[in-house]
């Protein structure tokens, strides 16, 4: 392999390294489960629901771009830190480079999005530049949400609550509660990848000045929060869960069980060890979203 293929290959981990591949499964759970509800409802569009699966992906890729860039601008990475590896901190992304790729996968993801008007109608454009707003205000603004303990609840609403009412929405031309509910539960499980990221972080973060739940409140809270967010989720969902045939319910046991014990090895980690359970909890989150998706298809 010559240099130059060497150095190519480098430089494409290192932006794949930056859309934290870890995390991209918030984005799919959120729209599988909105599928799910639409399946359940016999109102499922196909072709609508995967615009909001690459719609979601790319504001969310958005996202990781932008928290990396301006957390790097507001001095907040250091090189040596203990989550995954910044590419721009390392000097291995021009910071110039991150910024446009920000900007162009959030015009990407807003492309996308002008295509569900067909659907769900001209009011969809004051949803998409919420979203697109908010993209860039979790990092950067008069008061990024990250920075001040709000990170939590920025997943709650854009990775659950709208996504998933707004996916169901472009399927159905309606709202109903037990998608709300579903949202919520989504949006918390959301939440708990973000609180294990920040969890590992705490120290990094009171260093260099960024308040999250973690530092403000202690990692007590935060794994104490992580697996009360886990159980309420699956609390919000009962009506919908007894609804169906009982051989469900011991798969939600399992899911119960494999979240506990996920708290359970929180509480007992440190540092870059929490790194695969950050990939864990994601995955839990999407095997749930495919565990309402196979509900409602049987």
């Amino acid at each position: 392999m010559s240099q130059t293929q060497q150095r190519q290959q480098s430089a494409l981990k290192c932006w794949i390294e930056a859309m934290r591949l870890r995390t991209l499964p918030v984005s799919v759970a959120g729209v599988f489960a909105a599928s799910g509800f639409a399946i359940d409802d016999k109102v499922f569009k196909p072709l609508p629901a995967l615009l909001c699966l690459v719609f979601a992906l790319l504001a969310q890729i958005a996202s990781n771009f932008a928290n990396e860039y301006f957390d790097f601008k507001a001095g907040l990475d250091r090189p040596g830190r203990v989550g995954p590896r910044r590419g721009v901190t390392e000097g291995d992304i021009k910071p110039s480079a991150m910024l446009a790729a920000t900007f162009g996968t959030l015009m990407a993801a807003c492309a996308v999005g002008l295509s569900l008007i067909y659907w769900g109608g001209w009011w969809l454009i004051i949803a998409g530049v919420v979203i697109a707003l908010a993209v860039l205000a979790y990092s950067t603004g008069p008061y990024p949400l990250s920075r001040h303990a709000l990170g939590e609840v920025a997943v709650l609403f854009f990775f659950g609550i709208i996504p998933v009412n707004l996916t169901y929405y472009v399927q159905s031309g309606g709202f109903s509660v037990s998608v709300l509910m579903g949202s919520v539960a989504i949006g918390l499980m959301g939440a708990n990848v973000l609180l294990v990221n920040n969890y590992r972080d705490t120290e990094d973060d009171r260093c260099s000045g960024k308040t999250t739940l973690s530092v403000k409140f202690g990692r007590r809270f935060a794994s104490s929060l992580y697996l009360i967010n886990g159980w309420i989720a699956m609390a919000l969902m009962t009506t919908w869960w007894a609804a169906k045939a009982m051989w469900w319910w011991p798969l939600i046991i399992v899911y119960l069980l494999l979240h506990t014990l996920l708290w359970r090895s929180m509480t007992r980690t440190q540092g870059m060890a929490l790194n695969p359970l950050l990939g864990k909890t994601a995955m839990l989150m999407l095997g749930y979203s495919l565990l309402v998706v196979a509900a409602s298809l049987i």
